[in-house]
């Protein structure tokens, strides 16, 4: 049985982990529109970014869903989460487009909350009101009461407790008439509780370069796709690259839920970290990455907390899950809606835009906190 008691006297659990390439020196680090590679000068010299606190996120969640199956993977069965489907496969069985654990804002999605199968949307609105009260919901008024929500979360999406949401969307409050407005008036939000980036320290470039070679037509008309097309590229070594993750134990009590519920979410958070550290770290085409030393991952604080094994956090998740089964349900919803195409296509701004790696790559968010 695994021992958590060490957490609960601090308010925060930080782990730095220390990476290496699985191959050679060279890495590739996430990059920004406009802007390339962060990098920047500290008191102990360069330092670069290589993964963001966003697309950790997303890399921490992937950890908990089976692509191959489209559900939660086997030792998540019974957390809550919202399902969407959309049309007939050639089976005639509902075919599957997206879930609130895959979804960039969680239940903040507009296949959820916008699509005109209102089924989801008034359970969690039914929800909420009974939690945060009628006013509060249908207006920019009152107290909200941060339990409520946040127990209206763990029914329906516990995720959104440990990466965060902000329910921002504009949808119809009744069923019939009204026009759209956000939900109490935009005001429900939950930050992460769980982040991470990765951060190499003494960085510099490792320039170099190569060429799109054309056999038939070198020196044809490269705007089309034709002719030889020479490229420089920058890659990275580093003195020492770290995966700093932060878990916000006094955010996660601040819930006010009771205690197994806060164990839950505590050993989803673990999982996750120790899930994503003993996997794939191959964050883009080349940069593949893993710890220096995955068998002994200790906390700086609390100071001496080790990261429990994959196997004992699996089966501490299976049974805080089945103690918790009765407060958190797997919805279903459809999504038949016409998919509208944006009538003005925007290049995104520098200052607004999402990090992004290479072309294979495409960073979001899971919350705007």
């Amino acid at each position: 049985m695994l021992d958590l008691s060490p957490l609960d006297k601090v308010s925060r659990l930080l782990l730095t982990v220390e990476l290496k390439p699985v191959q050679g020196d060279r890495f590739q680090p996430t990059g920004f529109p406009s802007l390339g590679a962060a990098t920047y000068q500290t008191k102990d010299g360069p330092k670069l970014l290589v993964e963001s606190a966003q697309s950790m996120a997303n890399r921490l969640e992937a950890t908990c869903w089976d692509t191959a199956e489209n559900k939660p993977v086997t030792a998540l069965v019974g957390i809550s989460h919202v399902t969407v489907m959309r049309g007939k496969d050639k089976d005639n069985k509902p075919r599957f487009l997206t879930d609130s654990m895959l979804e960039a804002h969680r239940l903040n999605s507009p296949y959820m909350l916008n699509s005109s199968d209102r089924s989801f949307l008034d359970r969690f609105l039914d929800e909420l009101r009974a939690r945060l009260g009628e006013e509060v919901v249908n207006s920019n008024n009152g107290l909200i009461n941060r339990n409520g929500l946040a127990l209206a979360l763990v029914k329906f999406d516990i995720g959104s407790l440990i990466h965060g949401v902000f329910l921002s969307n504009k949808v119809k409050l009744k069923s019939t008439d009204g026009k759209p407005d956000s939900i109490a008036g935009g005001r429900l939000r939950v930050a992460r509780a769980l982040s991470a980036f990765i951060e190499a320290s003494g960085a510099a470039v490792a320039a170099s370069g190569g060429v799109k070679n054309d056999t038939v037509n070198p020196s044809g008309d490269t705007s089309l796709g034709f002719g030889n097309v020479p490229f420089a590229r920058d890659e990275y070594v580093a003195d020492r690259i770290d995966c700093q993750i932060n878990l916000d134990l006094a955010q996660i009590r601040g819930y006010g839920l009771e205690l197994k519920v806060q164990k839950l979410l505590i050993l989803l958070a673990l999982y996750r970290v120790r899930k994503l550290l003993d996997g794939d770290l191959r964050l883009r085409t080349a940069c593949d990455l893993e710890p220096v030393d995955r068998d002994n991952l200790v906390a700086s604080r609390p100071a001496g907390f080790k990261l429990p094994s994959l196997t004992d956090l699996e089966s501490a998740v299976q049974a805080s899950i089945t103690e918790c089964k009765d407060l958190m349900v797997n919805t279903t919803v459809t999504f038949e809606d016409e998919l509208k195409k944006a009538k003005d296509e925007k290049k995104p701004k520098a200052d607004d835009a999402d990090d992004s790696g290479d072309d294979e790559d495409n960073d979001t968010e899971n919350d705007d906190n």
